[in-house]
């Protein structure tokens, strides 16, 4: 969980630091876009990178999920008979909220590629235009998407920060002072991401893009 977790939060900022690039306008933005499908032309054909990188991602959220899986079974194992008193769990939200975070996340993923990569759940959307289509997806009267889009997006911070942490610990980290690094350095990952993604949808409705 821990390696596959790495590897998908790697993926998570650079599309972030993507993602930015819509505030130096359409022109910058789209030529971001379409440089994504040329990476390692002549060497590859176009559009090869993608899919090489769509696989790689496709795999790490598929054995993350695995490990997700056989970890909550050995914990169900490990006590088979319920507490007939159950203490209060002691720890933060995203930690307590991690197994539906994941859900959450997941279900978004497969929206926000069905909504801005395939364009089947963009009304106004148009093939070879992502400025536009994010324009058009952000859009005031499309409030609902953008409230959707916030939502999941503080999911994956949440989920973000505890995993972070937990990776860490998983990786070897033991130490008191460690530790509390490991929290801050989570803490602060986790509300740039949130802070970066929500920028772009906040931009349009706001008017700063459009």
């Amino acid at each position: 969980m821990a390696v596959t977790g790495l590897l998908l939060v790697g993926f998570l900022y650079a599309h972030m630091i993507g993602n930015l690039k819509i505030f130096f306008g359409a022109d910058t933005f789209d030529h971001y876009a379409h440089w994504l499908r040329t990476i390692g032309t002549p060497l590859l054909p176009q559009d090869w990178y993608l899919w090489i990188q769509r696989s790689v991602l496709t795999f790490a959220v598929v054995a993350h999920i695995v490990a997700a899986t056989i970890l909550a079974r050995r914990a169900r194992k490990a006590r088979p008979v319920r507490y007939v008193h159950r203490p209060k769990v002691q720890g933060s939200y995203a930690a307590r909220t991690m197994r539906w975070g994941g859900v959450i996340i997941l279900l978004f993923v497969i929206y926000h590629i069905l909504d801005l990569t395939t364009g089947t759940l963009n009304p106004n959307g148009k093939p070879g235009e992502p400025y536009a289509n994010v324009a058009a997806d952000f859009a005031p009267d499309r409030w609902y998407v953008t409230l959707f889009y916030t939502l999941s997006i503080v999911a994956v911070g949440f989920h973000l920060r505890h995993g972070l942490f937990s990776a860490v610990r998983t990786l070897g980290q033991r130490t008191a002072r460690g530790e509390r690094i490991a929290r801050g350095a989570a803490l602060l990952l986790s509300v740039v991401l949130v802070v970066g993604y929500l920028s772009v949808p906040f931009a349009v409705l706001t008017g700063l893009v459009d």
